[in-house]
């Protein structure tokens, strides 16, 4: 399935054949600006069921230098079957189109263009016969724009050398300088770059970056990734408003439970405390029947009871501690003695 990255490293030069010309000085060669450009079929299957397909495909015309093609591959990884397919790409358009025919391969990291620019024969060594050698744009070369009237002056160039540096430590500087130039660009201009540049950054940590900076920076510009951010943000925000409104509502429904609630079990536990109270009532009375034992006994045997005494007897209402006292309210001389040993 081919990635966002891939699309994006060879249709930019779809869509500014010139961008080839400016970045050929970065490579180390010297390429003349086109005076005009077509876009060419990119399937170069032949009769055989075998199906090939280069990337990106375009006649080049200069004023000096007579046309040429140019070929752009999108490279994502080192893969050994490449060198064979380009040697057999360019091999094949030079045949049919009779044409000098150049290679270009983006990349976005430094393994792969390293591995991608060495040259490969199809020969043994000492009969190369054919030898393919790319021309490679990567991060190792590809400029890092910072200065946003750098990336003003050529915002195709500042949208390639973001996707080429997608995973180096410059993106962000260079995304922030892409965005405000962008700024003032027509919205015809800004938007394919605005594209270009988030299908190339993929799912790296920038993307994140570049959705907040066309959010903000660029707000005319009505794309998916500014109404992916809206989106995102209006997802956040009904959240904590549903975290609220959960809030409010549970302490309605609380309180509606603790009525509905309180009234269903009203009826259930008025047995259940009916048992207790008559229980508590009978251990009441007991302990009231028992205190009065013991002021009759000590009253009958002519004992003086206090006040003190007295009190101390009717507020009791452990049975137990009122038994005691009643078996020693039988024999103790004196009313105070009762508590003794108690």
């Amino acid at each position: 399935m081919v990635s966002p990255p891939h699309e994006a490293m060879h249709c930019i030069f779809q869509h500014d054949p010139g961008l080839f010309s400016r970045v050929s000085r970065f490579l180390g060669v010297d390429i003349p600006a086109p005076v005009k450009a077509t876009a060419l079929p990119t399937d170069l299957t032949e009769a055989n069921p075998v199906e090939r397909r280069v990337d990106t495909l375009l006649r080049l015309e200069t004023a000096d230098q007579g046309s040429y093609l140019l070929a752009v591959e999108a490279q994502g990884k080192k893969h050994p079957d490449k060198p064979a397919s380009w040697a057999y790409y360019t091999a094949y358009l030079w045949t049919k189109y009779r044409l000098p025919t150049a290679l270009l391969v983006v990349c976005q990291d430094h393994a792969t263009a390293t591995w991608a620019q060495q040259p490969v024969s199809c020969g043994p060594p000492q009969l190369p016969t054919l030898t393919v050698q790319p021309l490679v744009a990567g991060p190792h070369n590809m400029p890092v724009i910072t200065d946003p009237e750098e990336a003003r002056a050529d915002l195709v160039l500042a949208s390639l050398a973001a996707i080429t540096h997608a995973a180096e430590p410059d993106v962000d500087a260079i995304l922030k300088a892409l965005s405000t130039a962008l700024r003032d660009a027509p919205e015809d201009v800004a938007k394919p770059l605005v594209e270009f540049t988030a299908q190339g950054l993929a799912k790296r940590p920038a993307k994140n970056l570049w959705r907040n900076l066309v959010a903000v920076d660029l707000s005319f510009y009505k794309s998916y990734l500014a109404e992916e951010v809206r989106d995102e943000v209006r997802a956040a925000v009904r959240d904590e408003v549903r975290d609220e409104v959960r809030d409010e509502v549970r302490d309605e429904v609380r309180d509606e439970v603790r009525d509905e609630v309180r009234d269903e079990v009203r009826d259930e536990v008025r047995d259940e405390v009916r048992d207790e109270v008559r229980g508590e009532v009978r251990d009441e009375a007991r302990a009231e029947s028992r205190a009065e034992d013991i002021l009759l006994i000590l009253e009958q045997r002519g004992l003086g009871i206090s006040e003190d005494v007295r009190s101390r007897i009717t507020h009791c209402t452990d049975p137990e501690l009122l038994r005691h006292w009643l078996a020693r309210a039988v024999t103790v001389p004196k009313a105070e003695e009762v508590f003794e040993d108690a």
